[in-house]
């Protein structure tokens, strides 16, 4: 009887349950039945540079590379041939393939590891970098004929990638970008000086072009290297200690709290001028900003070239300097340290190496000056005695009141010039190309006279627009510079006189930040600027000055002492120059 009780009580909890189960049951978005196990996310990935339409470089054993499960086999087919590798600890794989020589009918590539990717539209041909800073980046768009050139640009052969903007110290194995066929869209966007490079090689050469674009507007010299180069080359300590000053006030918080008080000073300010209708003041930078901008030492090397690094090229175009311009003393060393660690990060040996040299730029000066810029300029001309480099001689085509000169074109003219001639043996019908601009060769002195003699590299010399020769000037013992008159002798050399100079001892040609000047080759090149002298140059590191010493004048080196009727050959000896003169030290 007691367990009959028991029962009795249980049944209408055992019916409210079995009702709570059939509801449940019967209910399933209330309670639903467990999902299926997911498919796995496929782990092979590729990076944004290897894709669909890209450009592989021709006559080039080209690593494809990419990330799967470790240990996974990956194999990648193309154009007949597999290739093996086997995904390592990180998970990355890369094969090389053989050589192909160029080819404009598109290819399939596929490759089959945890899952299978099949990329498609795939070119072989030249393969080029172009890269620096904003006058690399300034977009075709923007050129003086842009609008027509834009249109006119649907050429399947060439292909365009874009790598944006990253600045950080930790090395990025990809970026956000993708392979694009050159329409008037895609090419309006791209750099007007890699279009116009690009599309000469594929016109001239008949092969398909891909163009690789990264560059940074602003953008200075050091952040395009890895970071821990700069730190173990004791040239670049005062860079580095520089650079760590900074950051160690950012991360303290001190600059913070002076960007506070600047940003408070200037919105008291601001009120001001905006009721008194007056323009307002310029708003101080938020020192952070410095930890991902395109100024930290590493910091574009980290984040947008370590991602491209091992993809074939041909070569990279490089226009750069005018953020380095105050520290052209030290450029003497960083650019050309930038382009043999570039040449050792990419592994593909000395590869072609092009740049654009500064153009004219800023005020004309009435007085022949120092000049940072023109300082630069020298170090971007020393630099071509590293092999296989080349510099475009644009100090005609600035523009004094715009650091971005809108003629790309030109720019971009005289710079495929080098790769035409140096890398394809490209000549005109019945004759050598012209590629180089005349350079400084010896300046022998002679009373009140200085006969400059001039490598122009097979060409002659012609003033532009008059017989006399403008953008020299000369100086004595004193180390006063004074504007002087040049005279074309012969094929290539140039007297120089000028009355307040009764016995010059130097020689300097456009040496200034926009300097008027008019010496060309016949074949349209102008005369790259250049010094005879040795003088202490303005962005060298100053000395202390000693207690109870005055300030004196540099004395002028051995070299510069020259008597009347001397020779000097004191110029910027390279490897593609066939005369020895002597190096100018800064």
């Amino acid at each position: 009887m007691k367990h009959l009780q028991t029962l009795l009580t249980l049944l209408p909890l055992l019916f409210t349950f079995s009702v709570a189960v059939a509801g449940i049951t019967n209910t399933p978005s209330d309670f639903p039945s467990p999902t299926p196990a997911p498919t796995p996310e496929t782990p092979l990935k590729l990076p944004a540079i290897i894709a669909d339409h890209m450009v592989l470089q021709q006559k080039l054993a080209d690593p494809i590379w990419g990330w799967d499960t470790p240990g996974t086999r990956v194999t990648v087919s193309f154009a007949g041939k597999e290739y093996t590798a086997t995904a390592g600890s990180d998970g990355r794989w890369v094969v090389k393939l053989d050589p192909m020589p160029a080819n404009a009918t598109p290819q399939t590539m596929t490759i089959t590891g945890s899952s299978k990717r099949e990329l498609a539209d795939i070119l072989i041909g030249e393969v080029w970098m172009c890269s620096g800073q904003s006058n690399m980046e300034f977009r075709l768009a923007e050129d003086s004929n842009g609008p027509v050139e834009a249109a006119s640009a649907n050429i399947p052969g060439i292909r365009l990638i874009t790598v944006p903007h990253v600045g950080t110290q930790e090395l990025q194995k990809d970026f956000k970008g993708e392979w694009t066929p050159c329409n008037p869209g895609s090419a309006a966007k791209f750099s007007a000086v890699g279009f116009f490079f690009g599309r000469y090689l594929h016109q001239i050469l008949n092969v398909p072009v891909g163009l690789i674009n990264d560059s940074w507007g602003g953008s200075s010299a050091e952040a395009w290297v890895r970071r821990s180069s700069l730190e173990q080359d004791p040239r670049f300590k005062p860079l580095i200690e520089r650079t760590v000053k900074r950051e160690s006030g950012i991360n303290s918080g001190l600059a913070k709290s002076e960007y506070e008080k600047q940003m408070a000073a200037w919105q008291v300010a601001s009120d001001k001028d905006k009721a008194e209708g007056k323009p307002l003041p310029r708003q101080p930078s938020d020192p952070s900003v410095f930890l991902t901008d395109q100024h930290r030492p590493g910091n574009i090397f980290a984040g947008m070239v370590y991602p491209t690094l091992g993809y074939g090229i041909k070569g990279v175009i490089w226009y750069q300097g005018e953020s380095n311009a105050g520290q052209a003393y030290e450029y003497n060393v960083l650019f050309p340290f930038l382009i043999e660690q570039w040449r050792k990060e990419q592994g593909q040996g000395d590869f072609p190496f092009y740049w654009v040299q500064l153009a004219n730029y800023q005020a004309t000066k009435p007085q022949p000056s120092e000049s940072n810029w023109a300082e630069l300029r020298e170090a971007q001309t020393k630099t071509m005695q590293l092999t296989n480099t080349g510099q475009a001689v644009i100090i005609d085509l600035g523009n004094g009141i715009n650091i971005h000169p809108r003629n790309k074109h030109d720019v971009a003219a005289r710079l495929v010039r080098w790769a035409l001639v140096k890398d394809y043996g490209v000549q005109t019908p019945g004759s050598f190309m012209p590629f180089r601009s005349p350079e400084f060769q010896s300046v022998a002195f002679a009373g009140n006279k200085a006969t400059v003699t001039i490598d122009s590299f097979g060409s002659q010399l012609r003033p532009f627009g008059t017989e006399e020769v403008t953008g020299f000037a000369l100086c004595g013992p004193d180390q006063v510079w004074h504007w002087a008159k040049g005279k074309v002798l012969g094929k290539n050399q140039v007297e120089v006189i000028s009355d307040e100079v009764p016995a010059p001892l130097a020689v300097r040609y456009a040496w200034a930040d926009n300097p008027v000047c008019n010496l060309y080759s016949v074949d349209g090149l102008p005369l790259t600027p250049f010094r005879t002298d040795d003088f202490p140059i303005s962005t060298a590191p100053k000395p202390s000055p000693q207690p109870g010493t005055a300030a004196q004048v540099a004395p002028l080196s051995p070299t510069a002492q020259a008597s009347p009727g001397s020779v000097h050959s004191a110029s910027l000896k390279t490897t593609n120059q066939p005369s020895t003169p002597a190096v100018i030290h800064p």
